[in-house]
């Protein structure tokens, strides 16, 4: 199972999912430019809500990866070329572009971004379903019991049949005896360094103790809004809250949840299934704190979303008494971190 890890120290593991370039718009809207294919180092810096040089520092650092992955250059005619074509005014005598393909690489090596770390958890999470989906007519490995990877497989066959193979000719040879002996040397290096992979690999593919559901969002981004509210009142029956009822819908006054925390206080919980590229904001945040406070005087109110809430809203929400559980926090509850506010 790849983990988020092994994401930013492996560059092959990263070049593998590099197709799924559409995770970067489920997660936050992205501008490109008319042509409708790239962006510029500036508009991944807003994309990623950082400094241009951050950006530049890391391009400066992956060049050759980033350019594998469509980061290119433009200068000279070839720049004026694509100013007339895709209608870009700019006197600058180079302009960078990148395509999905690199801001994504890009998302896999920015560790200083909750964007970043946002596309890399939903990229994990979809390739987890992926990976866990049953196959139908598959093909029987061709060597059963050994683990499917190419270089398992490459080193079972240099170990079972090519260095026995020089081992005979070594023993029935006289005149190329040294020959042979010094390719059987370099096969079984060979062997060794893919040994050596294949160990590292498995490595960086371990479950990780504080990822322990890989997967849980891009669930919960699959439920409807009624399944939904019926996850998180089984969450608050997990952590020992008691008469908990689920009343979201039409009349439901503004607040979908009610309940008892395990100590007594009442609680009251808003939900929403948005997608992860939205925000909760303050407007939203308002309306619930007239519902909680004063149509249901709650002692405990959640307002829980599979989104960012604005800075705005965050603050509106301190301030009013609501805790705000965002899509970070939501993961970690569903996994079985518990709300401190529950406890």
């Amino acid at each position: 199972m790849i983990n988020e890890s092994a994401l930013l120290e492996s560059k092959t593991l990263r070049s593998s999912v590099l197709d799924r370039t559409d995770v970067l718009d489920r997660v936050k809207a992205l501008s490109l430019l008319p042509d409708g294919t790239h962006v510029t180092t500036a508009m991944v810096a807003a994309y990623f809500e950082v400094g241009l040089t951050a950006i530049s520092s890391l391009v400066h650092d992956h060049r050759e990866e980033l350019e594998a992955s469509g980061y290119r250059v433009l200068t000279g005619s070839e720049l004026t070329s694509f100013k007339e074509l895709s209608g870009i005014q700019s006197r600058t005598r180079s302009l960078a572009l990148l395509s999905r393909r690199t801001i994504l690489n890009i998302a896999m090596l920015l560790r200083d971004s909750e964007v970043a770390r946002q596309v890399r958890v939903y990229l994990l999470d979809m390739e987890y379903l992926a990976r866990t989906q049953p196959v139908e007519n598959s093909a029987p490995t061709e060597f059963p019991g050994l683990d499917d990877r190419i270089d398992r497989r490459i080193t079972h066959i240099l170990g079972k049949t090519v260095v026995p193979m020089f081992n005979a000719l070594i023993e029935t040879s006289g005149e190329h005896r040294a020959e042979l002996i010094a390719l059987r040397t370099g096969v079984q290096r060979i062997e060794r360094r893919l040994h050596q992979h294949h160990t590292r690999l498995k490595r960086l593919e371990g479950i990780r103790d504080d990822r322990p559901t890989i997967g849980v969002m891009a669930a919960m981004d699959a439920m409807n809004g009624r399944a939904f509210e019926r996850h998180v009142a089984k969450l608050l029956i997990r952590d020992g809250c008691t008469n908990v009822v689920v009343q979201g819908g039409h009349g439901d006054r503004g607040v979908d949840i009610i309940g008892l925390t395990a100590d007594g206080r009442r609680l009251v919980v808003q939900c929403k299934r948005f997608a992860p590229y939205l925000n909760i904001t303050s407007p939203e945040v308002q309306k619930f704190i007239g519902a909680a406070k004063v149509l249901y005087s709650a002692d405990v109110a959640l307002y829980v979303a599979t989104c960012p809430f604005t800075p705005e809203a965050l603050s509106i929400a301190t301030e009013a008494g609501i805790t705000a559980v965002h899509r970070g926090v939501l993961e970690e509850w569903s996994t079985g971190e518990p709300l401190r506010i529950l406890e």
